[in-house]
């Protein structure tokens, strides 16, 4: 069973970037590794609803894509505004992706929900995919367990 990582945090906080890098450095140690950005998967399903119940939903797709994932590792880059859907992702390791106060969209950036520190590994605070790719790999290696 893949290891799942969810990259979440408000759009624009550079969580496709360090999704990019951190897959390039789990590549480069050999590692076989999916990923799911959460605007690929609604244009699969065609499901532009961001309302609660349509961002519910989303997080159960990626959810069960992950659950489908036959490698190593499953990166997850969503903003994950909420709870219950980071939850439902049921990850094995949660990078909260903390480098902006607000997004271009007042919506989401209302309806999101901070995490509390007992509910993610990492809290990246600044926009350098590259050093937090090698502080995530260096603690979710093979033998390391959350």
């Amino acid at each position: 069973m893949a290891q799942r990582i969810l990259i979440m945090g408000l759009p624009g906080a550079g969580k496709t970037t360090l999704a990019q890098t951190l897959r390039e450095r789990l590549w480069q140690q050999g590692h076989t590794v999916s990923w799911l950005n959460a605007d690929a998967v609604r244009q699969q399903y065609n499901d532009w609803d961001f309302s609660h119940e349509g961002r519910i939903r989303q997080s159960q797709r990626m959810h069960e894509s992950a659950a489908a994932a036959t490698t190593d590792y499953v990166i997850a880059d969503f903003v994950a505004p909420l709870n219950a859907m980071r939850t439902n992702f049921a990850a094995d390791w949660t990078v909260w992706v903390d480098t902006i106060q607000h997004s271009r969209f007042a919506d989401t950036d209302v309806m999101f929900v901070p995490p509390t520190s007992s509910e993610y590994d990492f809290r990246v605070t600044e926009q350098h995919a590259e050093k937090w790719a090698d502080i995530i790999v260096q603690k979710i290696g093979p033998g390391n367990s959350n």
